[in-house]
């Protein structure tokens, strides 16, 4: 009897007419994984981007600045002339924050475009200069972009935040953080006189916290007395030094804000750099 031959094409290890093999079906969990991990990728390499190179690009456009600055600031001692506005995007002050280590300082910026911060910190240009009286405002990035505000979530009641200009010092310490009247005074007395801890207390600057998390919106606390539209500078103003930066971080739908009050000032004819400078 003749044998039979089982010509199924189906069967495994054989190929179907013409000696193609099926093709196998895309399943929709197939692509959605697709571009999960596509999105995946893009993230890490926007998150690289954002915390690493960025920061390369900002370390040399802040090194250029303030090596301009210290050309400059020579040229003013070999030849004093008037005092300026600065220009947009040019550096005009140093800040140094003791407690974020002997090696923090930033060359300050005018302005806050984001041409400008990619440099450094700037300064609101509605805002008062450094040792003025009313507010001296200035904005900088938390992550990336030099990131030279990274760590202002950790400064404390009293820390020093020292700004170097071409002719001074000037010395301001982080405000109370404390809402109620006890607690400021208490706060405050570390290291503020006794007519700007009253004026903390139950002053004109009893609702300016040292440090707070508000809208992006709020923009007046950049104003003179900060948080008070109408204020304007008087003789009785004191100087402030507001600091602004993203909250939380990788995010901008907060804002962090630093307050900080003039202590001291000193000219730098004198050639002896503040005391605050060494604090840690």
């Amino acid at each position: 009897m003749t044998q039979m031959l089982n010509t199924d094409a189906t069967l495994p290890g054989r190929q179907s007419p013409g000696g193609k093999k099926p093709r196998p079906r895309i399943t929709f969990s197939q692509v959605l994984g697709e571009i999960l991990l596509t999105v995946g990728v893009l993230a890490l390499l926007f998150a690289f981007y954002e915390a690493y190179w960025t920061n390369v690009e900002s370390g040399k456009l802040q090194e250029a600045a303030s090596g301009k600055l210290d050309e400059q600031w020579e040229q003013e001692r070999v030849n004093p002339r008037q005092k300026l506005t600065p220009e947009l995007g040019e550096a005009f002050a140093r800040m140094y924050i003791p407690s974020f280590g002997s090696d923090f300082n930033f060359a300050i910026i005018e302005g806050t475009d984001e041409a400008d911060l990619l440099a450094g910190p700037g300064r609101y240009v509605d805002s008062q200069m450094p040792g003025e009286a009313g507010n001296f405002a200035v904005a900088g990035h938390r992550v990336g972009k030099g990131s030279p505000f990274n760590d202002l979530g950790n400064v404390e009641v009293c820390d020093a935040i020292v700004v170097e200009t071409s002719t001074s010092w000037d010395v301001y310490r982080v405000m109370p953080m404390s809402t109620d009247a006890a607690g400021r005074a208490a706060e405050g007395a570390d290291c503020f006189n006794e007519a700007q801890v009253s004026s903390m207390v139950g002053g004109q600057y009893s609702h300016v916290q040292g440090r707070h998390i508000t809208t992006p919106d709020r923009i007046d606390m950049t104003y003179p007395v900060p948080g008070v539209d109408s204020a304007t500078v008087t003789e009785g103003s004191e100087a402030l030094l507001t600091l602004t930066t993203c909250h939380p971080q990788f995010s901008n739908a907060e804002r962090m804000i630093v307050h900080a009050m003039l202590v001291e000032s000193s000219d730098k004819q004198d050639n002896v750099r503040p005391a605050a400078l060494e604090e840690s």
